[in-house]
């Protein structure tokens, strides 16, 4: 019995003291989630049918961003606009492109955000345990995605923040990408 005290004592010590890294599904907001099916998703949220996910709203461009990287510029706070940093399919290069295809104001936003406040290296990381890409929220995965907040109408969405992005699932049929720009609500359909 002794000896299987001390063999379970040094497992457990070996255990609390070797770096592990556990990799597994994050869902925000509840423990169920949205998707049906989970072996392809990294992150998920809650089905509240009335929030969104928030992106960073910049008043300077990042120089030199990863692409797939999601913002809300507002260097010009009344024509801020959903941007994702891309590759031109046409010429191959790399660049900003505009998802909203309308402007929105934020200036009374940007009245309560902090000014002149660098958080460089401050980020979190699901799906690996680093990542050399910048971003405040970033997923690190070859298999696996985010599934967005999930709402039937925008408008379920009381006080939306200018940022926000949701999935709307009308119907089977009937499903978009809406983001809003701190104005109005922009949207996405699949062709």
């Amino acid at each position: 019995m002794k000896k299987l005290s001390i063999t379970l004592s040094l497992w457990v010590i070996t255990l609390l003291i070797s770096p592990i890294q556990i990799f597994s599904q994050v869902i925000i907001g509840d423990q169920v989630g949205t998707a049906a099916n989970k072996t392809s998703v990294l992150l998920e949220f809650a089905n509240t049918n009335n929030k969104g996910i928030i992106v960073p709203y910049v008043r300077t461009l990042p120089s030199s961003p990863t692409p797939g990287t999601l913002l809300l510029d507002v260097s010009d706070p009344v024509q801020a606009r959903f941007k994702v940093y891309n590759q031109n399919p046409i010429s191959g290069t790399n660049g900003w492109f505009d998802l909203s295809g309308q402007n929105g104001s934020v200036t009374p936003s940007l009245a309560v955000q902090p000014v002149g406040i660098a958080e460089t290296g401050a980020k979190t990381i699901i799906g690996d345990s680093s990542s050399s890409v910048e971003g405040v929220l970033v997923l690190e995965s070859p298999n696996k995605a985010m599934v967005l907040p999930i709402v039937t109408d925008v408008s379920n969405i009381l006080n939306p923040s200018p940022g926000m992005m949701v999935y709307v699932s009308v119907s089977p049929t009937s499903k978009r990408l809406a983001f809003f720009n701190g104005s109005k609500w922009s949207f996405w359909q699949a062709q």
